[in-house]
């Protein structure tokens, strides 16, 4: 049986109170009431999207920003107004808004460093 796509993506936290808080302010995430006491799952389609607790501190602390080399991309309808509130807020533009072929994109460091794409079209 082949494996038919990705269906759920997680990212380690160091504080991950701090990191719901993040992505529900500035990306307007909302939290799922599933989910296990060390993770915050948001309901996100059609791929469930969740923060959680570090497993392993050492090999987050080790690399020059968490999940280097991996690309993680998210839809979003107000890319521009969620890139104007995390740079009046003071976080990390990682590269500036485009529009190329997937619409209006840019990417921003989330609070543990992780490199978040965000594009308008679907």
């Amino acid at each position: 049986m082949p494996v038919t796509g990705p269906d759920f993506i997680s990212l380690q936290v160091r504080d991950l109170d701090a990191s719901r808080a993040f992505y529900e302010r500035f990306l307007g995430l909302v939290r799922s009431p599933a989910g296990p006491p060390h993770a915050v799952v948001f309901a996100t389609s059609p791929i469930a999207f969740a923060v959680r607790d570090v497993v392993d501190e050492d090999a987050l602390a080790a690399s020059t920003h968490p999940g280097a080399g991996t690309a993680l991309w998210l839809h979003a309808t107000d890319v521009q107004d969620i890139h104007d509130a995390l740079v009046s807020a003071g976080h990390e533009i990682t590269a500036a808004p485009i529009d190329g072929p997937f619409g209006r994109t840019f990417t921003f460091a989330d609070p543990d460093g992780y490199r978040i794409t965000l594009h308008d079209r679907a």
